[in-house]
């Protein structure tokens, strides 16, 4: 039957359609019967209808439910995976402002926008997991365009803000630059970068880190270029270094540490070590167990 009906039930009784009594409405190629004994109305679409008897019809409306219900759940995934995308790339416009804040001489601004993305690119990943981003959107590389923004804002921004920004020897800033570049590019091109347990493998190329404590300590000029080097150094090596959202043991402890370390930079990148003793020490405490951490996973490993 080419028309749409609808059946209805009423309480107690069994599925019936009521010939007599019935208005037909015809409304954008649909046919709606009205029955005005039942208790409701029911619309099913053509498809959904099976034939039996004279004046009996049997919905199996709960196929159209199911394939509605699927392709809704289908575009809020698409919605989802995608909103996970532009939220990654978001950390390039925050790497702009940094860079606009370094062609300002604003070394303050600077840092707090590589911080900013800092933090995006420590989320990112969680989101892109818990939502099935590569299962949903497989044409489109999130691991390609996060590893992009994070050269841009691990690396080469921070590298010219140690250029331009940190006290380094005479005719030695260039080649400082050179140095955290070409070490950058074997860490972001390196396929073991990851340990089993998440952990990174040799010096994860977070100059934006590195950049921050150059300029809270202030250190002499020849122990700043010491420390890039055997910083570069550590990336081709086998040593551990944590990621706090990643590594599973200790994870809330790790997360809790990573905020303290959060804002106890913040706040001395916008004063001073003389002005915020108390980020000072909280500070302090952070870095000695990130370092903890790094010696014991590699200690681990070797012994």
């Amino acid at each position: 039957m080419a028309a749409i009906s609808a059946t209805c039930v009423a309480t107690g009784a069994q599925d019936t359609i009521l010939l007599a009594r019935t208005r037909h409405v015809q409304m954008a190629g649909l046919r709606i019967r009205w029955v005005p004994t039942c208790s409701r109305v029911c619309f099913f679409t053509h498809s959904s209808i099976h034939q039996t008897a004279r004046g009996q019809h049997v919905p199996n409306g709960v196929n159209v439910v199911q394939s509605l219900s699927s392709h809704t759940e289908s575009r809020a995934s698409l919605y989802k995976a995608w909103s996970v995308h532009v939220f990654t790339a978001s950390g390039v416009l925050l790497g702009t402002m940094a860079l606009l804040s370094l062609i300002d001489n604003n070394p303050v601004a600077c840092l707090l926008w590589l911080g900013a993305a800092m933090m995006i690119d420590g989320v990112d990943g969680t989101l892109a997991r818990k939502y099935e981003v590569k299962t949903i959107l497989p044409h489109f590389d999130g691991s390609t365009l996060d590893m992009v923004i994070d050269y841009l804002t691990w690396a080469f921004i921070p590298a010219l803000f140690i250029y331009y920004f940190i006290d380094l020897p005479s005719n030695f800033s260039l080649l400082a630059v050179f140095i955290i570049l070409l070490s950058s590019m074997f860490c972001f091109c390196n396929t073991n970068m990851k340990s089993q347990d998440n952990y990174f493998v040799g010096f994860p190329a977070a100059w934006n880190i590195a950049a921050a404590y150059f300029y809270i300590l202030d250190l002499p000029p020849f122990i700043t270029f010491a420390s890039i080097v055997f910083l570069a150094i550590l990336t081709v090596t086998k040593m551990k270094f944590l990621h706090p959202f990643r590594v599973r043991q200790f994870m809330p402890l790790n997360i809790a540490i990573t905020l303290v370390w959060c804002a106890c930079t913040t706040s001395l990148v916008l004063t001073s070590p003389e002005h915020a003793a108390w980020a000072l020490w909280g500070w302090g405490i952070a870095s000695v167990y990130f370092m903890g951490m790094c010696v014991w996973r590699t200690a681990q490993e070797a012994f």
